[in-house]
């Protein structure tokens, strides 16, 4: 699987979180719980300065490897955090991540690219990694771009 190192500044991303990992027999519902009250329950809506409107899917405080408990955030980038509203809030931290372009059906694709990313030998922090869904076909159309934090070299 292709990627590219990129550098990215810090991101403020706003939405909604849950605590979960990767073993958890519940983890597919716990994540796609949080996509359906981002879009079905008004959140995505009702979040103020959508700096960029993309959807993002976050995972972050780790407690170890890809095997550990983590935050999972479904939010989208704002211009700073909201004064008002019971939102999440996540900061994406600047620094260098492995960009990964995964094109086809939008769960399948993305869980067939965290597959091979696990197998990979990247030199990963496991301090923030995260999903950029770049348009909303559910279909065989999807763009996502994966960034996976990488260890300051």
């Amino acid at each position: 699987m292709e990627y590219e190192i990129v550098t990215l500044e810090e991101k403020i991303a706003v939405g909604v979180s849950a605590r979960t990992n990767n073993t958890s027999p519940d983890m597919g519902a716990v994540i796609g719980g949080l996509w359906n009250r981002f879009y079905n329950d008004g959140v995505y809506a009702a979040i103020p300065q959508k700096e960029n409107a993309k959807a993002l899917g976050i995972y972050t405080d780790y407690a170890g490897d890809e095997k550990a408990d983590y935050t999972v955030f479904v939010a989208c980038e704002t211009a700073e955090e909201p004064k008002e509203g019971n939102f999440a809030v996540c900061h994406i931290p600047a620094g260098q991540y492995a960009k990964f372009i995964v094109h086809g059906d939008m769960v399948q694709a993305v869980a067939n690219a965290w597959q091979e990313i696990w197998q990979m030998n990247l030199p990963r922090a496991f301090q923030c990694d995260f999903e950029e869904y770049q348009n909303d076909d559910m279909g065989s159309g999807a763009e996502i771009h994966i960034y996976i934090g990488l260890k300051e070299s």
